[in-house]
């Protein structure tokens, strides 16, 4: 009974009609009259009238209560009479004054004198609900139900929570009432037939909630459903740590399952749908209706007879049931029609089966298999469920041949039907119909007995077969049909699925897809696919695998339309669940399903999901998964607008500070990407001009600290478009129109192109097969060698616009940046290996040539020499004259490089280019006999500037190369070099022979070089060598430390303790504070090193001392420090002697403490297991 939509008054105050009634004020009211309120009223309901047919009409009713009082019972009594209180509380309710009643009822409440009539409206919850329309007293006083007046009743009701609580019903609200399947996840919103007896009006649950004395405890399944909503509810509220706080205290559940809570419901939404939707829980589709009751006159008060009779003459009324009474006519007009309907369907029917037996009974009927007629009968189409299942609950066998015929035939005539209609759409249908039909056609032999069938009814009984529980029921019949056996399925796999081992569940994965695709139903369809993407916990590799591969085939089966509406959901769901796996199986399923889907949602829904997970993830993995599945979708896109969100995406990508992110970016997003914008026209355009851009702006901002991170960023985002530009020159060369695909055609060389980092950066997968690349690069090189580059586009940008632009940035990153150097190495390196020797040779190297004007005239012009202390030395040496490993390759290598040596030496140039060529070529040992190559050219050269260059750069060589090549080819130069007539080119050689006494093992090697830095100390040539010293100083501060201990102990201390006294009786002070400056950094690096007592007191604080001896006159500052490393080791000195004295007597004392352990064990080993005799041991003795 809808009670909100009532008006529980019918009293007019017209002054029309209180004059009409004067007369009749004092006379009562007829039987007849009060039957006919009673009985032609709105207030009663028709007994027998459809529900269906009241709900369907939504009108208001202005009366509920089936007493009204009359306006001349109120006003035509006159002043002698007093008007009741019941009358007054009519009147004002009527009029909706519902706060003037408010506060009648709460005087009279107060007062011990409650009416009932108030009592009755102001605790019915219903009376005060949002309603669609607002009556018109509200209207006008700008009061609407479930305004301000509800804090005022409901004040009052905490009031009078103690009486009303006696008088109201007694309902409790819980979890299993709740009509959860009104917000399932699928658009339908039907109400859910198993909760419907369990629905109530929520303000009156809500009522019902706020009294303590009503509420029942808790129940299990409540609580593991609140439970699950709870969960689910700090998860998606960033509440992770209370998530995990709150699975462990509830490990008996599972909480990424619905299933597991027990109840047979829908999943319900989260708990904030269901607070916005707690107050509005009215039943979806149905319709309101007003209805009213009538009252018995013994409810009534003992006054109200004392008051005029009323008679029920409002026109109001009187309408409202005329249009009750048409709706119902209505109702029952249409009935009856189809009740003929029905009637005429039900006729053929039997004609058609008296047409049936019939025939039937002229065949024969006993233990000969029935034949079938030639016309067949038209089949109606079968019912989705029971229609279709052979039954075997009720088998019976009875000894009437005419019986089984009948059975026999009807099975038949089902099986045909069945055969009708499935032939058009399974091919395999017809063979399933027949062995269907000689399976229907099979004839028992019935026993020569005379028993009646009920015996034989009650003696099967006997026979243990149940049927009534939900799985008897499944087994008791079996499917005749694949529509039959797909309901069957949907109805048992929600069931089965939870019990079985999440180790083998990926072998349901066959049989949850088949039905998803052929059901009926679309709520069992998501229910079904719902459990596919929750049926593994945690999937591994191979489950995840298995489960893309069942959503693939599940897409190209059904379509887009389905995989949009059925399939998308799913993952959207899982986009922020809480464990890898699945969001990593979301990730994949966006770039599995990309094929499959409608162009629109590709580049809007899919690509945003991805964009989301891409920036939000935390885990590695999946966001490696995003960026494949990103390409995924590249490879599919067509929305020219989504070019500049795909270019953000790719940054995105590209600076993820995971390295398997980045790596997938390469392998797979940008390949994609780059033939995208190949199609689009806007590689050369636009593409690797906003990477070079951004390359340019970076060194602008970098002058005083370049982002090596965003640099190598970009610079690996243009190595990785490389095989793209290469391919969009071949397509649009001039001899395009010339391809054909020949058998005369050569081979690809293996090492024509570098390795790809994955297939989709091979060339010969861009432009479509090897053969087809084979006929081009034949055509490509016959072009550039013979033919030119006139119109040729593509090409004429890449030479004109793309290389002097690189080349140009190449000239103004930091030469000793090794980092810079390497990444602009391997760019210009795959560049030239990918457009080929002829294009390297023909357009590249003229190119640098021009730049770096190698020739003997410009020696010493100072515009000539800036260029070759620039990058732009190594990167050519390294990344374009390296390419290719021919002898004339070679050549032109270590030409260069001599050249390059000659003149930064003979121009007094700083070496960093030098340096940094010989450091990135030094990484391969395949190129440390060229360099030694050159070394050798500069140990024999005329000049003695050239010379000391050649030994400085030994040192850069000496650590990449093995102890042969040492042995064999350095050690002999450095030699040389060291008794050179140049004093400076002797000093050159001293760090890379401290450099080999770090790096070398040899004992042999090691003498000699120990042999020559000990002339260059002993010798009394070298004796006021200020320069040697400083440089012998400076290389024993660097080797020192990782040089062999006893090159350390014996050689190196020794001769710094000398050289420290020595410096204490330098005169000059500029040279005494030069050796002082680098004997301190050779100290503080040494003293870190072991060094034991015998030196530390000979050697190292001696040297220690004289060195500060030095610092109080030069440096203060050095003096201070210097003061606390003496103090330093001369307490270390200390500690070894005093732990040298405790330890014979720590050996004396770990003797007695084992004896006494002994001893104790031993005590210990003599008593029994009893826990009072153990305790006995540690008592006192008294």
């Amino acid at each position: 009974m809808a009670a909100g939509n009532v008006n529980p008054f019918n009293v007019s105050d017209s002054e029309e009609e209180a004059e009409q009634r004067q007369d009749g004020a004092d006379t009562e009211r007829s039987p007849s009259d009060e039957a006919q309120g009673h009985s032609l009223g709105p207030f009663s309901p028709p007994a027998y009238s459809d529900p269906a047919a009241l709900l369907s009409s939504n009108r208001t009713s202005p009366s509920v209560d089936g007493i009204p009082a009359s306006a001349a019972a109120v006003s035509g009594i006159g002043a002698e009479t007093r008007v009741s209180l019941d009358a007054i509380a009519a009147q004002l309710l009527r009029d909706q004054y519902i706060l003037t009643a408010l506060e009648l009822h709460t005087e009279l409440l107060e007062a011990g004198r409650e009416l009932p009539r108030l009592r009755d409206y102001f605790s019915n919850p219903g009376n005060f609900e949002r309603q669609s329309g607002t009556p018109p007293a509200c209207k006008e006083q700008g009061v609407g139900p479930g305004g301000p007046l509800t804090a005022q009743v409901q004040d009052v009701k905490r009031r009078k929570k103690d009486a009303h609580l006696r008088d109201r019903a007694g309902s409790i609200s819980t979890l299993d009432s709740l009509d959860f399947a009104r917000y399932s996840d699928d658009g339908n919103r039907e109400s859910d037939e198993r909760v419907a007896e369990c629905e109530i009006a929520s303000q009156e649950r809500k009522n019902y909630k706020s009294s303590p004395e009503t509420q029942e405890p808790i129940r299990p399944l409540e609580k593991r459903a609140l439970n699950f909503l709870v969960n689910e509810y700090l998860l998606k509220n960033e509440y992770k740590l209370t998530s995990i706080t709150f699975s462990d205290e509830n490990d008996d559940q599972d909480f990424e399952l619905w299933d597991d809570v027990g109840l047979n419901i829908p999943k319900p939404p989260d708990l904030l749908q269901l607070y916005r939707n707690c107050g509005n829980s009215q039943p979806l589709h149905r319709d309101n209706v007003d209805v009213a009751v009538s009252v018995d006159p013994s409810d009534l008060p003992g006054d109200y007879f004392t008051q005029e009779p009323v008679q029920q003459t409002d026109v109001i009324q009187q309408q409202q049931q005329q249009e009750v009474v048409q709706e119902l006519e209505y109702q029952i007009s249409l009935l009856n029609s189809e009740k003929q309907s029905l009637a005429e369907q039900i006729k053929k029917l039997q004609s058609d089966i008296q047409a049936l037996q019939r025939n039937v009974s002229s065949e024969p009927t006993a233990g000969v298999k029935s034949t079938p007629s030639k016309e067949n009968p038209k089949c109606d189409k079968p019912p989705l469920d029971n229609g279709q299942y052979l039954d075997i609950r009720g088998v019976t066998e009875t000894d009437s041949s005419s019986d089984t015929t009948k059975t026999s035939t009807s099975t038949t005539i089902a099986t045909d039907c069945t055969e009708n209609s499935t032939t058009a759409t399974q091919p395999h249908s017809k063979l399933k119909a027949n062995g269907q039909q000689s399976k229907s056609s099979v004839q028992f032999d019935q026993p020569n007995r005379k028993l009646s069938p009920a015996f034989h009814q009650a003696l099967l009984s006997f026979c243990r077969m149940s049927a009534d529980s939900r799985l008897g029921s499944e087994v008791s019949r079996i499917a005749d049909s694949e529509q039959s056996v797909m309901l069957m399925l949907g109805r048992c796999l929600p069931h089965i699925v939870p019990n079985v081992l999440l180790a083998k569940r990926e072998e349901l994965i066959p049989l949850i897809l088949c039905t998803a695709c052929l059901h009926p139903e679309p709520k069992e369809r998501d229910q079904l696919l719902h459990i596919l993407f929750n049926l593994i916990k945690r999937p591994d590799d191979e489950q995840r695998q298995m489960i893309l591969t069942g959503c693939v085939a599940f897409a190209q089966h059904v379509g887009p339309t389905r995989v949009e509406a059925e399939l998308l959901p799913q993952c959207w769901e899982q986009i922020n669940h809480k464990y890898p796996e699945r969001r990593l199986l979301v990730a994949e399923a966006c770039g599995a399903l990309a094929p499959y889907l409608p162009k629109e949602i590709r580049s809007s829904l899919v690509l945003s999901m991805l964009q989301q997970m891409l920036a939000d993830d935390k885990a590695d993995m999946v966001r490696e998964a995003v960026v494949k599945s990103l390409g995924v979708i590249m490879g599919y896109i067509d929305d020219p607008d989504k070019y500049s969100q795909g270019f953000e995406l790719m940054l995105l990508s590209l600076g993820d500070p995971s390295e398997r992110v980045v790596s997938a970016t390469h392998q797979v997003f940008i390949p994609a990407f780059a033939a995208w914008c190949t199609e689009l026209g806007n590689l050369q355009s636009q593409l690797i001009p906003s990477l070079l851009t951004r390359i340019e702006k970076l060194l602008k901002q970098g002058e005083y600290g370049l982002d090596e991170h965003k640099l190598h960023m970009y610079l690996s985002a243009l190595q990785s478009l490389i095989p793209s530009l290469f391919a969009v020159l071949l397509q649009n060369a001039p001899f395009t129109s010339r391809v054909k695909l020949q058998g005369d055609v050569p081979p690809i060389e293996v090492t024509r192109f570098p390795r790809p980092a994955s297939p989709l950066q091979d060339v010969a997968t861009i432009v479509g097969s090897r053969e087809q690349l084979a006929v081009l690069l034949h055509l490509y090189d016959h072009q550039l060698q013979h033919e030119g580059t006139t119109g040729w586009d593509s090409l004429l940008w890449v030479v004109n616009q793309f290389l002097p632009q690189i080349i140009d940035i190449v000239g103004r990153i930091n030469v000793t940046s090794s980092t810079c150097v390497h990444e602009f190495s391997r760019f210009f390196w795959r560049l030239c290996r990918t457009f080929g020797k002829i294009f390297t040779n023909t357009k590249v190297k003229p190119q640098f040539q021009e730049i770096l004007r190698l020739s003997e005239e410009n020696v010493d012009a100072t515009a000539g020499n800036g260029i070759l202390t620039k990058a732009t030395v190594p990167i050519y040496a390294t990344g374009v004259l390296t390419c290719y490993n021919q002898e004339e390759d070679r050549k032109l290598l270590v030409g260069f490089l001599e050249d390059v040596m000659t003149t930064l030496s003979l121009s007094h140039a700083p070496l960093d280019s030098l340096k940094a060529s010989f450091v990135e070529l030094g990484a391969n040992p395949a190129y440390h006999e060229l360099l030694l190559t050159v070394l050798w050219y500069g140990v024999v050269h005329t000049s003695a500037l050239v010379r000391c260059t050649a030994a400085r750069m030994f040192e850069l060589l000496v650590k990449g190369v093995n102890e042969t090549l040492v042995a064999q080819r350095v050690v002999p130069a450095l030699i040389t070099l060291s008794s050179d007539p140049e004093i400076s080119v002797r000093i050159s050689t001293i760090p890379a022979f401290g450099t080999i006494m770090e790096t070398v093992t040899q004992k042999e090697l090691l003498e000699r070089v120990k042999m020559q830095l000990a002339s260059f100390l002993e010798d009394p040539q070298y004796q006021d060598q200020h320069s040697l010293h400083m440089e012998i100083i400076k290389t024993f501060g660097r080797v020192g430390p990782n040089a062999e201990p006893r090159f350390r102990d014996e050689f190196v201390l020794p001769h710094l303790h000398k050289l420290a006294l020595c410096n204490n009786q330098q005169t000059v002070e500029s040279k005494r504070i030069d050796i002082a400056t680098q004997l301190f950094e050779a100290y503080s690096a040494l003293s870190c090193c072991f060094i034991s007592e015998e030196l530390m007191v000979n050697h190292f604080l001696p040297g220690l001392r004289c060195l500060r001896t030095d610092m109080e006159q030069l440096s203060p500052e050095h003096e201070v420090i210097l003061s606390s490393m003496i103090k330093e080791c001369e307490i270390k000195v200390e500690n070894k002697a005093i732990g040298e004295a405790q330890g014979s007597i720590s050996i004396a004392a770990s003797l007695v403490g084992e004896d006494a352990k002994t001893k104790f064990l031993s005590k210990m080993g003599q008593l029994t297991t009893s826990g009072a005799m153990l305790a006995n041991v540690f008592q006192r003795k008294k």
